[in-house]
C-alpha cells in the first residue's frame, strides 16, 4: 500500500492540520512535505492536483484540500 501526501508550506494552519492528520492516519501511512522548504516538489504536487494547501493526496489519487492555508501559486512566488 503506497502513502497519502500530506503537502504544506509551514504556515500555522498547515502545521496544526499536520498535526491533526499524523495523528489521525498514523505517520507510518503518510509522507510529509514541507512545499516551502523543499521547492523541488511544488511540480509534483500541482501535478497530483494541489491547489493550496494544505493538501493531503491519498494513495488512490484524490486531493484533500484541507482549512484554506496559501494557493499554490502564493507559495511559487
Amino acid at each position: 500500500m503506497s502513502k497519502s501526501v500530506f503537502y504544506h508550506a509551514g504556515c500555522p494552519v498547515c502545521v496544526s492540520a499536520e498535526q491533526d492528520i499524523v495523528n489521525l492516519i498514523g505517520e507510518n501511512h503518510i509522507e510529509v512535505v514541507h512545499i516551502g522548504e523543499n521547492r523541488s516538489r511544488i511540480n509534483e504536487a500541482e501535478r497530483a492536483g494541489v491547489k493550496s494547501v494544505p493538501a493531503l493526496v491519498t494513495p488512490n489519487g484524490n486531493v484533500l484540500h484541507i482549512n484554506y492555508g496559501a494557493s499554490i501559486e502564493d507559495v511559487k512566488a
